[in-house]
This record gives structure tokens, sequence and C-alpha cells, in this order.
């Protein structure tokens, strides 16, 4: 029988992945009582290719996660196969190191960790299958259901989702692959990531309603190499609100993964730093929690033309897919002058620098919030 978990705290992170790691490193050293809780352990459950460019992983200090590491990316049409330079290099890593390092990062005897898992919210408690937990401070990383939100859920195929599910089979590869080819995915790719001794291979679908199990099958099986270690999800792609009744949200549950690409790990990490600042301002009295909301909820929002932009570049390749166009377009990129453009402003949407840019002060002082907040 699991043990009781009612208490209160100064600041209760929900979800323990990128988004949730993310927010707690930010409030390292500042006296608040944190208390994160996931329903699996810190480093369980990987649900992605693990993938995120190599600047993001020097500026935090998590390089020793790193399995492999590209300086260009391969793209096949059925017509033709593209290879795209690029002006930064992308890594592969290691979804439970990484994980481990940034906790590492966050504790500093303050922080705590619990295994529970949520149920609702009323106001400032949180409910879990443990019992109660009470904030004035509160943050939703627990992924794209949104679970501490009183909004009416929106479920698949209807909510604004793309899928994904690829498999770890062992092997060896030097080339980052993607797939813009209808016989395995209407709207959407396919991608082969090696990271050192396996190779991750999956499909993914704009469109929620179209399978994927079947085409990662194909696609493994057309490499040579045996459908091995299934894992998937569903995956966000529209923002949503950020901030809602009193509660930050970040990560996949404030729609924070890129359209088109499904890049959230490193979105995941920036929008959390950026709620975690806020977060520490509150905890340190330079802001109230109202003041809080209402910035990282603007932060959030403008960030919406971009995001706007790759939805609608996303909807238009689940229209050129299977003709030719597709192929021009890929072809286009072969120009170094193209791609290097493109893929820094890519970047540019949450650039590395913004990891640098956080006050980690330490306040072993800081103040408990739970009389002041109310």
């Amino acid at each position: 029988m699991r043990t009781r978990l009612e208490r209160d705290c100064d600041v209760l992170i929900c979800g323990a992945s990128f988004a949730g790691l993310a927010v707690a490193r930010e409030l390292a050293g500042s006296g608040a009582r944190v208390l994160m809780i996931d329903r699996y352990e810190i480093g369980e459950r990987q649900t992605s290719a693990c993938g995120i460019p190599t600047a993001w992983l020097e500026s935090m200090d998590l390089t020793g996660s790193v399995r492999q590491t590209f300086d260009e990316l391969t793209v096949h049409t059925p017509y033709r196969t593209s290879r795209w330079p690029l002006p930064w290099t992308f890594s592969t890593f290691d979804y439970r190191e990484l994980c481990a390092a940034m906790w590492e990062q966050a504790g500093d005897g303050e922080l705590e960790f619990e295994t529970a898992t949520v149920t609702a919210r009323r106001g400032h408690v949180v409910e879990t299958d443990r019992g109660e937990l009470r904030a004035p401070l509160i943050v939703d990383g627990l992924g794209w259901r949104r679970v501490l939100s009183n909004a009416s859920p929106i479920q698949p195929p209807n909510a604004r989702l793309s899928r994904g599910l690829e498999v770890h089979p062992k092997g060896q590869g030097e080339e980052m692959e993607l797939w813009l080819d209808s016989n395995y995915i209407r709207a959407g790719y396919g991608w082969s990531f090696p990271a050192g001794d396996e190779l991750r291979i999956g499909i993914g679908s704009f469109w929620p309603s179209h399978h994927v199990k079947e085409p990662t099958v194909t696609l493994a099986g057309d490499l040579g190499l045996p459908p091995d270690g299934y894992q998937g999800n569903w995956i966000p792609h529209q923002l949503r609100r950020a901030v809602e009744d009193s509660v930050f949200f970040t990560g996949d549950s404030a729609g924070h993964c890129l359209p088109l690409t499904a890049e959230g790990i490193r979105t995941a990490i920036y929008f959390g730093l950026a709620c975690g600042r806020e977060l520490r301002a509150v905890i340190e009295g330079r802001l109230t929690r109202e003041q809080a909301l209402s910035r990282y909820g603007a932060f959030s929002d403008a960030h919406g033309r971009k995001f706007a932009w790759l939805l609608a570049v996303q909807r238009a390749i689940g229209q050129i897919t299977p003709s030719r166009a597709a192929t021009a377009v890929t072809r286009a990129f072969e120009s170094r002058r193209i791609s290097h453009w493109a893929f820094n402003h890519y970047l540019a949407i949450a650039p590395p620098s913004f990891a640098l840019g956080g006050p980690r002060r330490s306040n072993r002082h800081g103040r408990h919030l739970i009389a002041a907040a109310g």
C-alpha cells in the first residue's frame, strides 16, 4: 500500500520531464520549498527520439548525455535524396542521463520528488492518488492532456494533435534521415536518428486519425531492422493558454511543441526556464503571483506568429507530400545559403542563448509563500 502524501509547499511542479525539470533548475538555491511529482520515476518513460540542437546541451552543461552528433540532414522523397547542410549541429542524447543531470542541477536539498498520479485540481489543491497537495504556485508540465485545466478536455482524434511512434532496434548509422514519402504516411514524415548503439526509427502523422504503427514497422523493415522497443505519444501542434486559473502550464500542456518538425524538447526546456524565472521572481518578492502569471502568459503568446507560420507550412506539406513539389522543396535546401538561412531562423524561435540568461542566484533565506499568497 502506498503511503499518504498530503502536504503544503511553496511551488508544486507536476511533471518530471523536460519542462518540469527546467522549472526546477531555475529555482535552485531560491530557498523555496519545491515539490515535484510524476507518476513515474525521473528518467523513465522516454516518448521521443531525444534529439536537440547541440548548442542547447552545451549551454546547459548537459553534453554528457550526447550519443551522436550530426552536421547535415538527409531527406528522402520517392524521387530524390537530398542532403541539407546545417549551420549548427544536432545531437541525439540519452533520456535517462539527461533527466538525471537536470535533476542534479536543480537539487539543493530543498527540492523533493515523489511519485504520484495527478487526478484533478480544486483551486490551489491538487488531487493525487496519494492525497491532496497544496501550493500557491502550481506548474502543469504533465503533457498534452493538460490535467490541471478545468476546461472541457478535447480528446484525440478531434484535438489539435499529431501522433508519433518509433522503435529502437540495435544498430548503428552515420546519417540523420527523414522520409517525405506517402508510401509511408500521407501527411507527415518518417525518421531514423542514430544514437550510438541504437537507431530511433519512427513515423509521425499530422493527421491524428491516421495510424502510425504499420508504417513504422514497414520503415524499419525497409531498413532491414526489427521493430524493437516501441514508444510513442500524441504531439500537440498548436499553442494553448500558458496560464489558467492561477496555474502555469509549460511544455506540451501549453502546446509548446513546434508544428511541422514536432520538436518539443528544446521548446519544453525553453518555456520551462521562462516559467521558472517568473516563479523565482515571486519567491524573491520581486513580483506578485498575478504579475508573474501575466508576464509568463505574454511571453508564451509572443511566440504565436512563429508557431502559426510553422503550422501553415505543416498543413501545406500535407497537401504536397505525394507530389514532385515536395521534391523541389527538398532540392532547394541543398543550397547552403538557403538551408543556413532557414535553420538559423528556426533555431531563433527558441535560441540556446536563452539558457544563459537566468538569475540562478543563491538565496537560502527565501520566504515561504503559503500565507503570503493566501
